[in-house]
């Protein structure tokens, strides 16, 4: 008897699965179920970088032609904000309209023989395994999957929820590349994603922080009421506060309303017959542009691994997990930085300057090394506003903390002679690095453990009292400890020293992109790196 597998969600993840896998196993009956009709797209585009496509395009060449027949191409992302721009090169991507892009994959799974039920109510897990129905069941349907609520706590679901609010719109103006767009109004602070996905339309993201959101008065919307009508209060809006960007262009609705964005972790993909993927058990923030991507190679590995000839089911699902948990929990982790970026660009557009804010925004993943190789302007742009303000360069500017002067900005954390720790410098300059918050003062840092989640930032920045020389942050996590710091110098004034084991290239920056004041070495990884550290401070 043939293998009949159940296929509940006709986005990319689930129309490229049923398509692969028919193709592999012709003789297995696949059939698609999906509430919305065929021609129905909630949503605008959807973006890949040129480096991610690789594995999708040696299986199936629908993205590649899709992209290269219909789609939009660029190398530069920009930031607007304070009438300036900046840009970054290097970045080669792409983008589509969802509705061509599902227009294809519904091509594709026809042409294969998938049966396709559109506008069909989705039977239930236990319909569709009632007296062996269904062989395999796939749950392709979403982050609100239901297939996942249905299979219940078994699965070891989390979602972590972030503050910003964001709505999805287009926009009739084509912008030329993926642009970060910031406006202030009087409510607070607004920036859009926005980047073109055909030859008429762009997409048009937009994010604000919780306060702002309710004070514009934009939390009046039914969120609650059924796919399909859209926000136009906040629609109207913001076509007006980003009137200039868009040039006259018009802002364009489709099942437009704020959200909330939710990482969604998975322990285990399936349970049974039954298996997910997709936004159903992963998800990482959009300003990583790796949702469907990571979809479609979710459905490329389960494809290969039900066609493996496995001894059993259970071991085609734990090969198909085994290889794709690790892949996605990586591309959260680098989300991540994003996400927190995002959660907090109110305050960097405040604090810095147009060159600062867009060398820090560029440099929330990656380091000033791999920035200067896409694009050294860039980094030449950051450095000379750095010197046109400081008159030296990032790590050989002067800095004083409390009663002490130091000839330069990347430090050791190590013990004098008499055994005491504190910061220090190839020039002798020295101060103390305490524990006790009763003991610091203007001779004498506070040495804090950042902490393990960015919810305990806050309350561990307001431990550090105000009249410490500055607060010195090791331990957490790359990410806490930076926006410890970012949370001690931006939101209280308090200069910040970063404890990184990174070489001159990290130091700088955490130093250039206003994440620190300063960046101190470990005391073992200060006695191998002594020459680097003199050689800084002399530049």
């Amino acid at each position: 008897m043939a293998l009949r597998v159940a296929c509940i969600g006709g986005g990319p993840g689930g129309l490229f699965f049923s398509s692969l896998l028919k193709r592999r196993m012709p003789e297995a009956e696949v059939v698609l179920f999906e509430r919305n009709q065929a021609a129905d797209a909630f949503g605008f585009g959807v973006v890949f970088s040129d480096a991610t496509l690789s594995g999708i395009d040696a299986v199936d060449p629908v993205l590649r032609d899709g992209l290269r027949d219909y789609g939009t191409h660029w190398d530069t992302i920009e930031v607007w904000l304070k009438g300036e721009r900046r840009s970054m090169a290097g970045n080669g991507m792409a983008a589509i309209h969802r509705k061509t892009l599902l227009r294809l994959l519904q091509d594709g799974a026809r042409s294969a023989g998938v049966d396709m039920r559109f506008g069909h109510q989705v039977p239930s897990l236990e319909e569709l395994c009632r007296e062996g129905d269904f062989d395999i069941v796939v749950g392709a349907d979403g982050a609100n999957s239901r297939t996942r609520e249905e299979l219940g706590e078994a699965l070891g679901h989390t979602a972590e929820a972030a503050t910003a609010k964001f709505i999805w719109f287009g926009t009739t103006h084509l912008f030329d590349g993926l642009t970060f767009v910031h406006r202030k109004s009087q409510f607070g602070n607004f920036a859009a994603h926005a980047y073109p996905i055909s030859d008429d339309l762009s997409t048009f993201i937009v994010e604000t922080d919780e306060d702002t959101w309710r004070r514009a008065g934009l939390d009046e919307f039914d969120v609650t009421q059924p796919p399909g009508s859209s926000d136009e209060k906040t629609r109207r809006f913001l076509e007006e506060l980003f009137a200039e960007d868009l040039a006259g262009g018009t802002i364009v609705a489709n099942n437009s309303r704020w959200g909330t964005f939710r990482t969604r972790r998975t322990r285990t993909w399936h349970a049974g017959n039954v298996v997910l993927l997709g936004d159903a058990v992963h998800t990482a923030h959009f300003s990583v542009g790796s949702g469907t991507k990571m979809a479609m190679e979710d459905a490329i590995v389960l494809a290969r691994e039900l066609t493996a000839g496995h001894p059993t089911l259970e071991d085609a699902f734990e090969a198909y997990e085994a290889e794709r948990i690790p892949q996605t929990a990586k591309i959260q982790d680098s989300a991540s930085g994003g996400l927190s970026w995002w959660e907090h660009f109110g305050r960097y557009h405040e604090a810095f300057a147009p060159s600062q804010f867009a060398f820090h925004f560029f440099s929330r993943s990656i380091g000033l090394d791999r920035i200067a190789r896409r694009d050294p302007a860039l980094v030449a742009d950051a450095r000379g506003f750095w010197r046109s303000q400081h008159g030296a360069a990032p790590l050989a500017t002067p800095l004083t903390l409390g009663e002490t002067a130091f000839a330069g900005r990347w430090l050791a954390l190590t013990h004098d002679a008499a055994g005491r720790l504190g910061l220090s410098d190839p020039s002798g300059a020295w101060l103390a690095a305490v524990e006790d918050a009763a003991a610091a003062g203007p001779d004498a840092a506070l040495l804090v453990t950042a902490p393990a989640s960015e919810a305990e930032v806050a309350a561990a920045a307001g431990a550090v009292p105000a009249e410490a020389a500055a607060v010195v942050v090791r331990g957490g996590t790359v990410l806490t400890r930076r926006l410890l710091a970012e949370e001690a110098r931006l939101g209280r004034g308090i200069p910040a020293v970063v404890v990184d084991e990174g070489d001159e290239a990290a130091a700088e920056t955490l130093v250039l992109s206003g994440r620190a004041d300063a960046v101190a070495l470990p005391e073992e990884a200060a006695n191998r790196q002594a020459p680097a550290l003199a050689a800084g401070a002399a530049r």
